[in-house]
């Protein structure tokens, strides 16, 4: 629903409807490079500089997933109900990225569990709110939220390389090289995200807002075979999602494959240029082509593929390819199965469905999938080496059940004919 015949006018806020657009894309632009500046390289810190073991860093992890748990009725039920959205963002950016630069000189596991847990919280409402703020600013969401949004993504790539950049000059003495440094610039871009804010376009809150439990509604659909298989299969594959984000990094910085920490940062970001190419230009044309079902058996059967090749371990050229797997893995898995719940959902329970999904899926699924990574990685590490082979063979055999599962009891459901992603 848009707001936008609630604003003063459509020019003053944002210098018109093209000012807007700039806005909201430097928000997304940082709202994901925040993320993107600590996410991918944080579980190196945590074993090489720190040395928690792989249960106190799955911790650490999981608390973003716990927070998206929370964040609807924080975000939803609390902030964007009383104060207008961009100084709801402003204020949880700004606070957030203070707090982040206090983690970034932490040390010690409680302290640094507290710590984490507080910004998730202040992080994870921000999710949604810049998808709200977005669309209540546009005129036709459903045809300018993808170019919005993909400044995201850009982000996330941008602060990677950014990272690595840091590292480069840190080596030849034009920056200070610190431990860290990937939660430090986080907290300088939520910063800056925060001073940001304050400039985007005047949405008011919602007083009328939907009450936080409305996603229950969306449980009878479970009653359908098909949903709930479905629903199964993305809670699964969802858990196998952290051992990705978690233990790439790591994996990739081990003898076996040898890419120095400096270079990580900007490495990881492949699959991201994936992901954007996927999505840009496959994703529409597999859903025509193909269908959904095609389309998300495609995607699910990416990520065992993937693993296989991290189990197995070399080439190192081939291992450092597969990073683009993750455009698959991803965008026609889970892209496509949030396009899918729109698709076979009623109408009247279209968002429900969608918070449900969410919640399962990048709420619990990766919740659970963060300390379990994490004590995979510890059972397989003997005197401080890991089997990485062992590691990637579990998620795996895991995925590997999950395609066949899909293949085998998943039906697609009748429903309009999929549009344009």
């Amino acid at each position: 629903m848009s707001q936008t015949s609630s604003l003063p006018s459509a020019g003053t806020a944002g210098g018109g409807a093209r000012g807007r657009k700039i806005q909201l894309g430097a928000m997304m632009f940082l709202q994901y490079a925040i993320w993107g500046a600590w996410a991918p390289v944080l579980a190196s810190h945590l074993f090489d500089n720190l040395g928690f073991s792989g249960v106190q860093a799955g911790w650490i992890f999981a608390l973003l997933p716990l927070a998206t748990i929370i964040a609807p009725i924080v975000g939803g039920q609390v902030a964007d109900r009383y104060f207008s959205t961009e100084r709801v963002i402003g204020f949880l950016a700004f606070t957030g990225g203070a707090l982040m630069i206090v983690v970034a000189r932490t040390t010690n596991f409680d302290a640094m569990f507290v710590l984490m847990l507080v910004y998730c919280l202040l992080y994870a409402p921000t999710l949604a709110l810049t998808n709200s703020i977005a669309m209540a600013n546009m005129d036709d969401s459903e045809k300018e939220f993808g170019a919005i949004r993909v400044w995201g993504t850009l982000g996330w790539i941008a602060a990677g390389w950014m990272l690595t950049g840091w590292r480069w000059f840190g080596e030849i003495d034009v920056l200070p090289a610190m431990q860290g440094d990937m939660l430090f610039l986080a907290g300088i871009l939520s910063i800056v995200m925060g001073l940001q804010s304050f400039l985007l376009p005047h949405t008011p809150p919602q007083r009328e807002g939907v009450s936080p439990w409305a996603f229950l509604e969306s449980v009878k659909m479970l009653k359908a075979k098909d949903f709930a298989v479905f629903v199964g299969i993305t809670f699964v594959v969802a858990t196998e999602l952290e051992f990705y984000y978690i233990l790439t990094a790591p994996f990739l910085q081990s003898a076996a494959i040898g890419i120095s920490e400096t270079n990580i940062p900007a490495v990881m970001t492949i699959a991201q240029f994936a992901e954007i190419f996927v999505m840009a230009f496959m994703l529409s044309w597999a859903l025509k082509k193909y269908g959904m079902r095609k389309t998300l058996a495609i995607g699910v059967i990416a990520w065992p593929i993937r693993y296989i090749i991290f189990a197995i371990g070399s080439p190192a050229w081939l291992v450092i390819a597969s990073l683009m797997l993750h455009g698959f893995c991803y965008v026609f898995f889970f892209v496509a199965a949030f396009i899918y719940v729109d698709k076979v959902a009623p109408p009247d329970i279209r968002a429900s469905a969608q918070s449900l999904i969410a919640i399962i899926a990048l709420g619990m699924g990766r919740f659970l999938g963060s300390l379990f990574a994490g004590g995979v990685r510890d059972w397989f590490t003997v005197d401080g080496v890991t089997n990485w082979t062992h590691v990637f063979l579990v998620p795996c055999a895991l995925t590997i059940v999950c395609a066949v599962a899909f293949l085998l009891f998943f039906r697609e459901e009748s429903g309009p004919a999929p549009g344009e992603a």
